[in-house]
Formats: C-alpha cells, structure tokens, sequence
C-alpha cells in the first residue's frame, strides 16, 4: 500500500540592518527589527495562519488517516515568539490531534554539520529541547538545513540517536534508483533515509500557479492519479517542501488551498495513506544503502552546497565566521550565542551568491552579492572582537575551555556545598524545634506535678496543726488541774 509523507519546513529569516565599516568597535547591534517584525507578519498572515488553518481542518476533517510532519528552526521559534505566538498557538493546536510529528534541526538554520561536529551537536540538542519545551514531542527524525546530507553527516546524526533522517532524492546520487523507497545510509546502516520525490514535491510548492508549466492546471485527482500509478512496491511517497510554498511562492488566489485540502479524499478513494517520518522508521525496512559521498542538498539544479559555499567571498566568510565557533562554544556567553545564532543562518551566505537559479532570491537591503558580503563582513569583524575580547588572545582554545571547566567544576562544587549547608541548617531548625516542643512538654510536665504535690501538702499542714492544738488543750487543762 503506497503512503504519503508530508513535510513542511519553518524557517525565518534574520534581516541584518545596514552596517559601515566605521561601525565596527562602536555598534554592537547589527539587526533591522523594524523589517523582521514586518515579514514575520506578512509570512504568518498571508501564508502560515492559512495554511495551519487549511491543514486543522484537513486532520478534523479525516480524522487519524490524516497525517503531517513539521521541522521548526530555533531562530524560526524566536521570531515566532516575539512576533507571531498565534502561529505557535495553532500548531499546539495541531499537536494535540495526535496526528503531527515535528522533527529536529540544526537551531540557527545554519551549515554547522559541515564543519563542526561539536556545534552541530550542540545546536540540535537545543531545537530539540525547543520542540520538547512547546510540544512534548522527543524528535526521533532529523532533518538538516536545506536536506543537506552525506555519508559522514549521516555518521554523525546516528551517533545522536535519531532513527531516521529526510535528504534529497537527487538524481546524480540515486542513479537508476527510485526516491519511492526507504534507504539506509553507508556509514550508519541504522539511519534510515526518506527522500524527497522532487517532481512531486516542487509540482506544489515552485509550479502549482505558473500558467507556462504544462502541467497546469494542476487537480488533486490528477495529481493522486499519478502517484497511483507508481509501481506497486514502490510505497513511499515523501512530499517536503517550505510551508511559506502556501500563500507566499504560491498565492492564495490560485486557490492552492483548496488544492490542498481535497488531496485526503482524493488519496483514500485510491487506498493511498499518510504516515509521519517516524512511523515509516518504524514499520517500512530500507531496501538498499545510499552512498552518498559529496554533500547533497534541495537547492538549484546541482543539488550541492554551491548556493552557499560556491564562490571565494562565500568561503572566506564562511571560514572566517566558523574560526570561532569553538571558542563562541567554550565561552557560553548569552549575547553572544544569540548573535552567533543569527549570523550562522544559511541565508547570510545565500545572499552572496553569483550562481544564476531558477528560484529567485531576494537580497533586502543588498543590491549586489558583494554588498551582501562586504555588509556581514562589517558585522562578523565587529562580532570576532567581541567574542576576543571576552579572554585574552593569548589563550588558546584548549587553555581557555581547561580555565573555564575549572571554574565551572569549583562553581558546581559551591553549589553542592551550599545545597549541603543549606540542608543542614534545615536539619539543625527541625533538631531545635523539636527540642523547644520537648522542653515545652517537660516543663508541663513539672508544672503539673508541682501543682498535684501543693493540696497534700496543705493537707499535711493542717493536720499537724489540729494535732497541735489538741495537745496544747491537753497542756493547759492538766495545768489548771
């Protein structure tokens, strides 16, 4: 039985103001706010609270046949947070049907598993604890930024724990093979690969509205027709795509909604099913290994990492950046890593690049892929002095992470000993409280006791003193005698 796996990508960009040479030293703050706030919006009115919408009312509509799977950047989260908390709202909302899987990436949506396994790491671990902190959901997929992948990321994913992972079903590397089946990856035969069917995939989220493309207009029925008549064991159909493909790359007015929303029906009238990346992990076993020895990714027709790393100013931007990526790591300061979090945005080095693509990029404020890099330049100068000036220079990267581990060790061994300080003094109030409540007791005790001895003795007095009195009358009377 075929099965569709549906992906979408959230991932927001960092819009970095205009920056002078002459700024560097004296302005630490490198980001247009007033742009940020304004896309975010737009992207969540125009496109993400529609789709959501579209997307809850497919899950309600279709009950657990309905399934799809979501991948959230940590800065992606951020702006959310400060800017549009009802697209987070509703995908709470998404998350309580049971019928969603969100998966873990790389925080900053950056290139980090290209060059520092220790980052990558690190930054995984925090989205995760993101997704873990709003949904509940332990990330059992990864997906990196763009779908990049190889042989040594896929290593590195599986020592992370995860069981599977979403990459590019790209030609050059799949050869005569279909992108319609689970494979494993070379160096890590347990991570399985989903990939992505391409045609499928960019028929929605690049073609749905051109009225050049053959293939337009495209229907729901026609589109499941096809997918129907794959040949019988090819049974996975993974469909990923960005979620702003919904009403910003693809209007609302061509009604890619409705397009949408009519694809459930459509499947169950041809016994197709949706299932969550996990759930195919899971029940479906890999046919084959994936050698994939170049890195890999979704983007351009070379399905490579040249829309980033392509030309001398990408690489020595992004050389220069990741030169301090340890020692941004070993400080952990929190300004920094914010900053070292939107710097490392895969969409920085985008904007430098000279490759023609049929995908259009818009540059911002960049009128040129040299004013985009000589921008961050200024900001990644300004960025490495500050991150210098936190230690001395003269420190080197092993020396400063033995100095900080020092201090961090005696830091945790005066919090244990303050914790063991602060229990004791609890133990000896408890000790001397119960010791006043047993002074208390005894001297009641004692009081009682006193106050039952006062009547015998009283009692005492006086009949020594009849017996008294009787002899003194005694006395006198043989006296007088």
């Amino acid at each position: 039985m075929k099965t569709i796996c549906l992906y979408f990508e959230i991932h927001q960009i960092i819009h970095l103001k205009r920056y002078r040479f002459f700024d560097i030293g004296t302005d630490h703050y490198y980001y247009d706010d007033y742009e940020n706030e304004r896309a975010i919006t737009d992207i969540a009115e125009r496109s993400y609270m529609p789709a959501l919408n579209a997307l809850q009312e497919m899950i309600n509509a279709n009950g657990k046949y309905f399934k799809v799977a979501f991948s959230i950047s940590g800065v992606g989260m951020e702006q959310l947070e400060f800017h549009a908390p009802q697209v987070l709202t509703k995908l709470q909302e998404l998350n309580s049907t049971g019928c969603v899987e969100f998966l873990a990436e790389p925080y900053s949506h950056g290139l980090s598993s290209l060059v520092n396994e220790a980052d990558f790491e690190a930054e995984v671990k925090r989205q995760s604890a993101k997704i873990k902190e709003y949904f509940g959901q332990e990330p059992k997929v990864l997906r990196n930024s763009s779908l990049i992948y190889s042989d040594d990321i896929g290593l590195l994913v599986s020592h992370l724990g995860f069981k599977g992972m979403l990459t590019e079903g790209a030609k050059h590397v799949l050869g005569w093979k279909s992108p319609h089946y689970i494979y494993n990856c070379a160096m890590a035969p347990n991570l399985k690969l989903l990939l992505r069917d391409i045609t499928l995939s960019d028929d929605i989220s690049l073609r749905f509205n051109n009225s050049d493309w053959p293939g337009y207009p495209l229907f729901a029925d026609t589109y499941m027709d096809r997918i129907a008549a794959f040949p019988e064991e090819e049974q996975v159909i993974n469909i990923f795509m960005e979620l702003s493909a919904l009403g910003i790359a693809q209007p609302l007015s061509s009604n890619i909604l409705e397009f949408l929303k009519a694809l459930p029906t459509c499947a169950k009238a041809r016994g197709i099913t949706f299932s969550t990346p996990t759930e195919l992990c899971m029940k479906i076993k890999a046919i084959d290994t994936l050698n994939v020895p170049d890195t890999l990714s979704w983007v351009d027709e070379e399905r490579d990492v040249s829309s980033w790393l392509g030309n001398p100013m990408q690489r020595e931007a992004f050389n220069k950046l990741y030169s301090v990526a340890d020692r941004v790591r070993i400080a952990n300061d929190p300004r920094i890593n914010q900053d070292w979090d939107y710097l490392q945005a895969s969409n920085n080095f985008r904007f430098m690049t000279t490759k023609p693509s049929n995908v259009g990029i818009d540059r911002g404020i960049y009128s040129s892929p040299f004013d985009a890099f000589t921008n961050y330049m200024n900001i990644l100068g300004d960025f490495i002095n500050r991150v210098n000036n936190l230690y001395p220079e003269e420190i080197d990267n092993d020396q400063l992470e033995g100095l900080l581990t020092t201090i961090k060790n005696q830091g945790d061994e005066i919090e244990m000993k303050d914790k063991e300080i602060s229990r004791l003094q609890a133990k000896i109030e408890k000790i001397e409280a119960e010791s006043d409540k047993l002074r208390e007791a005894c001297e009641g005790k004692k009081a009682e006791a006193k106050a039952a001895k006062k009547p015998t003795a009283k009692k005492a007095a006086t009949g020594k003193s009849s017996s008294a009195i009787k002899a003194t009358t005694k006395k006198a009377e043989s006296t007088e005698k």
